[in-house]
């Protein structure tokens, strides 16, 4: 997995450091965003395999990220949701329509575990 690049984008810092030591463990190359706007620039060097983002941000929020990333890179690299707020809200429905899968805050090592090792 060590070649496997991922990004993680959540305008919380501890959670997004949290999520990204989780998956250095496990052999992953993690870099953090605090912002789509940050992320979009990062992504643009790191070039990562797979992205999990926050749906609630400030600024540019994960469904106009995730409308962004699918624009410049097609489905070239895999997208995963991650939300606190309620999936019958109209913006985190569309966002999770959007994305290859998504997870509820907190979020559920194990089962993300899972997924990736697919």
């Amino acid at each position: 997995m060590a070649d496997v690049r991922v990004v993680v984008v959540d305008d919380q810092l501890d959670a997004a450091d949290m999520l990204a030591a989780a998956l250095e463990l496990d052999g992953y190359q993690v870099q953090t965003a605090t912002s789509g706007e940050r992320a979009l620039s990062l992504i643009e060097q790191f070039r990562p395999h797979m992205v999990l983002l926050d749906v609630a941000m400030p600024g540019m929020d994960g469904h106009e990220l995730t409308r962004e990333l699918r624009q410049r890179y097609g489905d070239a690299m895999v997208l995963i949701a991650i939300s606190g707020s309620d999936p019958d809200d109209a913006r985190v429905s569309q966002t999770f329509d959007s994305v290859d899968h998504y997870f509820r805050k907190p979020v559920d090592l194990a089962a993300l575990r899972r997924l990736l090792s697919l």
